[in-house]
């Protein structure tokens, strides 16, 4: 007996029945009226017309048996549903449509979750059991050319809309199949978007502008998720239609869609047989090849932090990338240990190319209320006395709801000025507003 014969046989409240189990008894009656060769077939030959099949096939079984959509899921929800799940990605298609959500967390049957406006939401959940979340993966994961399997039971991919998908199976996760969908906007969004937002204000705005404009190399650091590539794609918009863009990426999330000329390339890790591995070390390397004006590298997170150093060292001024630290200061002892790794030099080498590649660090950071703000803007230099890195504070954010301080100008604006980017009135009207929130003396 199905769940629905229950359901009407013991008189149960509608809202008793879950969602899943209503999907695979529709599905068995479905089955009847257009058996699965059919279907298949038809997807392959017309998609258009097999869905429409599935609806004229789904009105039918409503209209004999009205008893199908069950109180709290409407006929049309339903049909929605069993075309998503034949389709697209079954109960993830509202989640992936809703501009809201930014992340999508399944973990196996136990627990599903998605992040809206920077908080994580408890949702009911969708799935069955466990083979219906693999299902969902190896329909994600096949036209891709990617697999998860007990020998390879962790996959990373990127969906066709750019959106990021992590997966662990069993033995690595015995609580079930894990998912977790990282969104990201389709619309770019520029500073002064992020500044409507509160991620920074208009002095903020005006002096990153600057510094793209001034083609200053940019580390934007913060932790998981707290807006880094976000602001990344937001500085693009700033980049002089005139340059040649080269991006390097793990995986293809940067959209520097208002630039008219960007070449973006993408790692990819080796096939089932260890073969036909291209690193992100690899990429940079070769993109010098490649006459970029500005090399921008998703993330630093390995040994390619060298390379990048080395480019922005040696002519290829206005770079950027981020990478994952919880300050400037944390930042750079990270980007250490990664050179360390591909180069044996004293550290304070090291923190020389550091100090001598990077001009500004951008602090991200995601607070508890679930904004996410710059808490931090510093200019980087090295002392020759002490053989360090400076970290020199420009803008420091104590929480989510202190309006911060400026410390200092970074002392490029002088050499800005002579160059003719910007005139002394705009910096003197910067510096009054900045004053403001100058610490008393």
């Amino acid at each position: 007996m199905s769940l629905m014969e229950r359901v009407r046989a013991a008189g149960l409240d509608n809202e008793s029945a879950e969602l899943p189990q209503i999907n695979t008894d529709l599905k068995e009656q479905l089955s009847v009226l257009l058996p699965p060769q059919r279907l298949a077939q038809l997807a392959g030959e017309n998609p258009k017309l097999a869905e429409s099949e599935i609806r004229n096939a789904c009105e039918r079984l409503f209209q004999e048996s009205p008893w199908l959509a069950v109180q709290g899921y409407s006929a049309d929800a339903l049909t929605e549903s069993v075309v998503n799940d034949v389709f697209g990605l079954g109960p993830l298609e509202p989640y992936l449509a809703d501009e809201s959500v930014t992340e999508i967390m399944i973990n196996g049957t136990q627990s599903f979750y998605i992040e809206k406006d920077g908080k994580v939401i408890a949702q009911p959940m969708p799935f069955a059991d466990d083979e219906a979340i693999r299902t969902l993966v190896d329909r994600i994961l096949g036209p891709l050319g990617r697999r998860v399997d007990e020998s390879s039971p962790m996959v990373d991919a990127r969906l066709m809309s750019g959106h990021r998908v992590n997966a662990v199976i069993p033995p690595i996760s015995p609580d079930g199949p894990m998912v977790t969908v990282r969104k990201f906007a389709q619309q770019v969004l520029s500073l002064e978007d992020l500044e409507k937002r509160g991620t920074l204000d208009a002095c903020m705005r005006t002096l990153l502008t600057w510094a793209v404009q001034a083609r200053k190399n940019i580390a934007i650091s913060g932790g998981t998720g707290s807006g880094k590539t976000t602001l990344l794609n937001a500085l693009s918009c700033k980049m002089s239609h005139d340059e040649r863009i080269v991006t390097i990426e793990d995986s293809a999330e940067l959209r520097f869609l208002e630039h008219p000329h960007v070449v973006r390339m993408e790692a990819r890790v080796e096939n089932a047989e260890g073969k036909g591995e291209v690193s992100i070390r690899d990429l940079v390397r070769n993109s010098l090849r490649m006459r970029p004006d500005r090399i921008i590298v998703g993330e630093v997170r390995g040994v390619e932090a060298w390379d990048m150093l080395s480019a922005m060292n040696t002519g290829h001024d206005g770079s950027a990338t981020t990478l994952h630290a919880n300050s400037p200061a944390d930042a750079i002892m990270r980007l250490t240990t990664m050179v360390r790794f591909a180069a044996d030099l004293p550290l304070d080498a090291i923190e020389a190319q550091i100090g001598g590649a990077l001009d500004m660090m951008v602090q991200i950071s995601r607070y508890r209320d679930g904004s996410r703000r710059v808490s931090q803007i510093s200019e980087l230099d090295f002392d020759y006395e002490t053989r360090k890195c400076k970290v020199i504070p420009l803008y420091v954010r104590e929480s989510a709801h202190d309006a911060g301080q400026w410390y200092a100008a970074p002392s490029w604006l002088e050499s800005a000025q002579y160059e003719g980017l910007i005139s002394a009135g705009e910096v003197h009207e910067w510096m009054q507003s900045t004053s403001l929130r100058l610490p008393a003396a």
